[in-house]
């Protein structure tokens, strides 16, 4: 039996790589969506949100795939933090970091080809290192984080920022809880191990 095919809901060259490890065919769609944070949004609520809105998205183009959204939001004492997109914007992330404990909340929405849909919400808690201002400078201009929730790349030199990282799967920092979605898929009809 032939799988249906399988969608990321993403142009996340972060999000693919962890895809990559699975093994599965798959294609890449980027939605065209609103990510603005809503008035009252919890992290949480907008992490949630916008993994749902980007499988929902894609899904609709795509009738009878499976479809794979998801999102990442930094929480620093109930903010939201998004991507920096600019180094000023970054080095402003981290420093309010400094010191702080920070909980990175990593959404997926899996949409199914008969539109049934599994959500679930993945929780990396870190507490930072208190760095001074010329430290956090260096990492900004030699890691150029402008792309990541937060400013902070585990996978590279983000790694130095941090005392302590707490995870239920050590892939949910990088951006796709891949623990998580391997059960989701297989529920959805793409085991990426058959008998899964």
């Amino acid at each position: 039996m032939t799988n249906p095919p399988l969608i990321l809901a993403s142009s996340s060259r972060y999000r693919r790589e962890l895809l990559d490890r699975l093994g599965l065919p798959y294609s890449c769609v980027s939605p065209d969506i609103d990510e603005t944070v809503r008035a009252g949004e919890t992290p949480v609520q907008v992490c949630a949100r916008l993994a749902r809105a980007k499988a929902q998205a894609v899904a609709s183009q795509h009738p009878g795939s499976v479809v794979i959204g998801s999102d990442q939001v930094c929480d620093l004492d109930g903010e939201s933090l998004g991507k920096p997109h600019t180094y000023e914007r970054a080095v402003a992330q981290l420093t309010r970091m400094q010191g702080k404990r920070v909980i990175f909340h990593t959404a997926v929405c899996v949409i199914a080809p008969d539109g049934s849909m599994q959500e679930t919400v993945s929780d990396t808690v870190i507490t930072m290192r208190a760095l001074g201002p010329e430290t956090i400078a260096e990492y900004v201009r030699r890691e150029q984080p402008y792309d990541c929730a937060g400013s902070a790349k585990i996978e590279k030199l983000g790694i130095a920022l941090m005392q302590s990282v707490s995870s239920d799967d050590p892939t949910s920092l990088i951006g796709l809880p891949l623990m998580r979605l391997t059960s989701m898929l297989a529920r959805a009809g793409v085991p990426p191990i058959p008998g899964l």
